[in-house]
């Protein structure tokens, strides 16, 4: 893994290398030495400004938890028919998963070996009934099909949506950069919204 440069460090960056440690080695198998060198500053450095890897965990699932729920406060997610809103929200939720890649990848990983992750546990769950409350509204207004059981449905619509993190990368999104690599992103979004909801919506 590449080190951070000492004189780019600022909190910032610590967290983002943080975030990739924890993904190539796994929470339990990280140490403060790996995030040291990692960060290419001393430990005594990072103590200063968390108080262990702990903080740098909840710091970073905190970030993917707050973009997701933020999905829920906007207009779009709040206002129109329940099939609207549920189309909106799923589209939204594949920009924030290929926005915030890391901080969203590492949230998928938690297990629940620590309060953090026991938390960031429970915060997922949340979202995930909130999104299925929507489904099922959707599917009670007659806008999508019953024949198919709302927690089923909800698992499978995470399900597509959660391997992106296994196989997206932006800086090599169909071998294209900028603009390019943003409408590779729109792709997706459409890709995974005709995928759902080709499914989803009574023929």
């Amino acid at each position: 893994m590449t080190t951070a440069r000492r004189d780019t460090y600022t909190p910032e960056t610590l967290l983002s290398v943080a975030v990739q440690v924890f993904i190539e080695r796994g929470y339990d198998g990280t140490s403060m030495e790996h995030l040291s060198k990692a960060a290419g500053i001393s430990k005594s450095s990072i103590y200063h400004h968390v108080a262990g890897k702990e903080e740098l965990l909840r710091r970073a699932v905190s970030r993917a938890l707050d973009e997701l729920f933020g999905i829920l406060d906007e207009e779009h997610a709040r206002v129109g028919s329940a099939a609207g809103r549920l189309e909106y929200v799923v589209r939204r939720m594949v920009e924030v998963l290929m926005a915030e890649l890391p901080y969203v990848t590492l949230l998928l990983r938690v297990r629940g070996n620590t309060d953090t992750e026991r938390w960031a546990l429970e915060r997922r769950r949340e979202f995930d009934h909130r999104v299925a409350a929507l489904l099922k509204d959707a599917a009670a207004k007659g806008d999508v099909r019953a024949d198919v059981e709302v927690r089923l449905a909800t698992r499978l619509v995470f399900g597509m949506i959660n391997s992106i993190v296994e196989w997206y990368r932006p800086d090599a999104a169909d071998g294209r950069a900028g603009a390019g690599e943003r409408e590779g992103e729109r792709e997706v979004v459409d890709a995974v919204a005709r995928l759902v909801f080709g499914g989803l919506r009574k023929g």
